[in-house]
This record gives C-alpha cells, structure tokens and sequence, in this order.
C-alpha cells in the first residue's frame, strides 16, 4: 500500500523490502550549513539538523552515503536514483557517494536544472548561483528508459517560422544527404542535386511533393526542403539541460507554503522518463510531498519518508485534495489507498475511520497481508506471513461469540495449516480489537487449556500507540459586506493538550465526505474569506507536534445576518 512514514529515512529505509523499489528521488538538505535548512520547525527536523552539522564536509557525506547504500539495496535491478543538489556538495556527492555505491559504469547523466533566472549580483565580483545538479545514476544497464520529447517554447518561435498557403506554420529542413550516394543525384523541377545528392529517392521526392511536405525557394539556385509542420512536430530528445522547467512563483497553484517546494513539471519528467504505470517510486526526503502527489497523478505506488510531522501532515492533506479533485473530474471515487505511519495515533481517528481501510491498515502495521476481497473471505481480514488468520474488530469489549465464530472459520480456511499450527503449539490466528471482554479471555484460556489451540488477542494499542488528539474551537468575525460578498474571519483557539500545535488546514467548501483544504499550512490559525449569500460549511484542521489531527466543522447561512450552526 502506498505510504507516508514519519521518522529519520536511515531507520524507515532498513525496514523496507529488498529491491522492491523501481525509482528513487531525493532531494535531501544541502550542505549549506544555514538555519534556513529548517523549514517546518519540528523537533525532528532541528534534531537531524543538528545531527548533520556535528561535522563539517567529512560527516555530511558520512550521513548522507549511510542513508543512500540503503537505498541501493532497495532498488530493483532495472531501477533509478536521481540525487538533486547544489553547488555545496555536488563534487563530494558524486565521487564519494554515488560512484562508490552504484560505480562510475552505472552514471547516466548531470542533469543541470536552471532554477531561476539572472541576479543582482550579476556584474559583482560574483555570479548567482541559477541551477541545481540532480545526479542520475541507475543500478544495472538494464534500466527503464522511456524516450522523452520535448517542444521548448524558444526552438519553437525561432524554426516555425513559415506559414503555408493553408496557414499552418512549419519548419524548412535539409533534404540533401550527409555522404555521397550516386543513386540519389537527379535534378527535380529545375532544383539542381546537391553534391551528396538528395535525402529520398525521385519516387519518394514524387510523394512528398504531391503530399505538399516540399518547400520550393523562389531561387532554383538554392535547394529544396522539406516543411516539418508545428501541429505533427512531436518535439525534440530531452538532454541534460533543464532550462525549461521554471521553479515555483508566488502566483502559482501548487503553492503550499513549503520554501524550497519542487516543480510538479520537473518530477513529472523524472517519473515519466525512468519508471511505469504500476512501479513503486521513493522519496525518503518527501518535504513538501511533490513526488508523492505526481506519482500518485501518474498511477504510480509510492512511498515518502520524513522526520518532520508537518512534512507528513500537508502531503496527506495535499494527496487528499489532489485525489478528491481527480475524483469530482473524472467520477471516480476510488482514489488510491495509502497509509500514515505517526509515532503515535489518535483513539477516535482509528476508531470511527472506515472499516474496510481501518482493517487494511493494521494488518499492515501489524506486519500481515491484508485481504483484498471483502466476500466470500470467511470474515477474515487478513493473514501472517506464516498464513495464520488474523481477524480484525474495530470494536471495543469483544464479546465470547466473536472468538467462536473465528475458531470456526480457521478450521475452514485452511485446515491442514490448523492441525499443523496446533500440533506444534503455534498460534493458529489473530484476533485484533481495541479491547476484549472477560468472556473472551476466559474462552482463550479453555480453548489453550482443554483444547491445545491458541488463538492471540492483540489491542490496538500493542501495534501502534494510541494518544489524544489534540482539541480547539473556532471563533467568527464579521467583517462587513463588499460587492455582495459578506467577508469572515476565523480564528483558530487551541484548548488544552498534550502537545503543542504545529499548524491548521482549511477547506471553505467542506462536503463533509472529503477534507480538501484550500490552505494547507496556517501556523498562525487566522484566516478570512469572503462568502456569497446562502448556507455554507467550513472544516478546519489541526495538527500538533506528535502528527495527531482534529476536526471542527462550522455551518453558516448568511443572508442579512450570520448565523452559526
């Protein structure tokens, strides 16, 4: 299942599987030895800061090669890295990192990438610094390439430059041949053959002109070419020099509040070139969670890693308005699954969350196989990766019919692993809940004692820990009426909690099935839009230090007054 972890990526990367993964990005900090390396402000982020400045060069390249041998193993055989940095550290990374782990015959490319334009200290004794390398280095020769073409705006308005008398506009190119061939030298209505002779033969010459793809001079003594039309020109082969994917401005609609926030275009291009519909691509420096978002676009599996909380929360919330856009487009309600690994979780969340993707989740957290079917299934939620049953309640105070029933239904399932399990004394399934009634317990203890089978009842609470989620109210105020629009602010007041507030998330449009907020990273809690006359509802969320959340959903029918329901 696609992904979200919260943690150092040198941890969340050994727990993943061998060469499962089919493309890695990274964007990792630069060795910049700045302050504004931390963004989100977490305590995770200052820790790994602080972490990677207890040296100078030596020990940026230390962390950074533990983390990426890890990410040498997990990729497949046919798989890719692309490592993205700066000036800093460029040479460091590349001689003492990449070419050691994945060696110098498995380089592709420096792609350089011109992330802005000129500088105020161009003219000074020094040049702005304008683009950022990513290195691309696959694990074997035999990787995935997808061939990529591109039509770059500035090739495109200096070569089509000629309109036909059908006013398509299009581009003369060379038809002689670049060595000589005595069978293609004719003459061809008083256009004299080049010394190498022509591109085609006379017959296909014949086709081209009948088709209109030949562009005569005025002058015979020039030669012919042939007009490569803008609307069948498919592009030109994409090479390392990515001066035409601009970096992120202020006006843009991907904008998330996130600093060093990467193009959307620029992963497009990376996923699209090294992977497939179906691979399993790999951030495990997610930031703002641009690769997850277009991977998640792109119909590919995905899985991101970050120490920050805030880094996790707002990519969950960005997937989760991405998806319910591509949704209300298309009708398609199925959006792609994905799960959130927190340090610790919020009772109520887990408890009332959808069953089916509650299930899914903690067996997978519990490190089962979950069930893809949902009939026909015996009531079986999933299995270990011995193929013991595990059954999953989102209930609290299971009951002694519960353990009866599932007692049945793995005889059932497989019935020679049953007899073999309890011949062995090994469990022969699971039974997860939030909590078990005595009479469950009792029933456990006779079907060991009398029986010899033994059945596990796990809480919730043994596979993730369970915290409260942090609480707030929401306060109004009227801001007057301009151009038949009624404008409010709304203030976000945090109660009492365990742990500190890290930020809100708001979605002025809340249809009470999806959260898609229109902001998704408000340290401050204020915000103020402006709403037509009618009823409208308005979800707020919080986040705090520990990635546990809380909703407030506010309904308002403004007319010639507010009122607050």
């Amino acid at each position: 299942m696609n992904q979200l972890i919260l943690g150092d990526c040198l941890e969340a990367l050994k727990k993943l599987e061998t060469e499962s993964i089919d493309l890695i990005y990274l964007d990792p900090p630069f060795f910049s030895n700045r302050n504004y390396e931390v963004i989100w402000g977490d305590d995770g982020e200052k820790r790994s800061f602080i972490d990677r400045w207890s040296g100078g060069i030596d020990h940026y390249i230390a962390w950074l090669k533990e983390r990426v041998q890890q990410m040498h193993r997990l990729l497949k055989p046919t798989g890719s890295i692309f490592l993205h940095c700066d000036w800093h550290a460029n040479a460091y990374i590349r001689v003492l990192i990449l070419d050691k782990i994945f060696g110098g015959n498995n380089f592709r490319s420096e792609i350089i990438w011109k992330r802005k334009g000129g500088s105020a200290l161009a003219g000074m004794k020094e040049l702005s610094n304008a683009t950022d390398t990513i290195f691309y280095f696959t694990k074997s020769k035999n990787y995935i390439h997808n061939s990529m073409l591109i039509k770059d705006e500035d090739y495109v308005n200096e070569h089509f430059t000629r309109v036909d008398e059908n006013g398509r506009k299009f581009m003369a190119t060379v038809m002689r041949s670049p060595n000589p061939r005595p069978n293609l030298m004719y003459d061809y209505k008083g256009y004299k053959t080049p010394p190498n002779g022509w591109a085609v033969s006379k017959e296909k010459m014949e086709e081209m002109d009948k088709a209109g793809y030949l562009y005569f001079p005025e002058e015979k003594t020039k030669q012919i070419y042939k007009k490569l039309y803008f609307d069948e020109y498919k592009g030109a082969p994409i090479n390392n020099m990515w001066d035409n994917v601009p970096a992120l401005k202020g006006t843009s609609k991907e904008i998330i509040g996130y600093p060093t926030q990467k193009p959307e275009k620029l992963l497009e291009r990376i996923l699209q070139m090294s992977s497939n519909e179906g691979d399993t691509i790999l951030d495990p420096f997610l930031g703002g969670g641009t690769t997850v978002a277009v991977a998640d676009k792109l119909g590919r599996k995905w899985i991101g890693i970050d120490q920050s909380v805030q880094a996790i929360k707002v990519s969950e919330f960005r997937l989760n308005a991405q998806q319910g856009k591509i949704a209300g487009k298309t009708g398609d309600m199925f959006a792609n699954p994905f799960m959130v690994t927190l340090h610790k979780y919020d009772y109520d969340t887990l408890r009332y969350k959808d069953a089916f993707e509650f299930e899914n989740w903690i067996v997978l957290a519990f490190g089962g196989l979950p069930n893809t079917k949902q009939r026909g299934d015996l009531g079986l939620d999933g299995r270990t990766q011995e193929n013991q049953p595990i059954q999953v309640k989102r209930s609290e105070q299971i009951g002694r019919n519960v353990i009866d029933n599932f007692f049945s239904a793995v005889q059932r399932y497989d019935k020679a692993a049953f007899e073999k399990n309890k011949a062995e004394g090994k469990a022969v399934g699971f039974i997860i809940a939030f909590s078990f009634s005595k009479g469950a317990v009792q029933e456990i203890a006779r079907l060991r004692n009398e029986e010899n089978v033994i059945i596990k009842l796990v809480t919730v609470e043994e596979i993730v820990p369970i915290a409260k989620k942090p609480n707030f109210k929401i306060a109004l105020i009227d801001k007057g009426t301009s151009k038949d629009l009624r404008e409010i602010e709304f203030i976000a007041q945090a109660g009492t909690t365990e742990t500190s507030i890290h930020f809100f998330a708001w979605d002025f449009a809340y249809n009470e099935k999806t959260f898609l907020p229109e902001i998704l990273l408000d340290k401050e809690g204020r915000q103020s839009y402006k709403f037509k006359a009618g009823e409208h509802k308005i979800a707020v969320k919080v986040v705090d230090s520990e990635g546990l959340e809380n909703i407030e959903v506010i309904t308002l029918k403004i007319n010639g007054m507010i009122e607050r329901k």
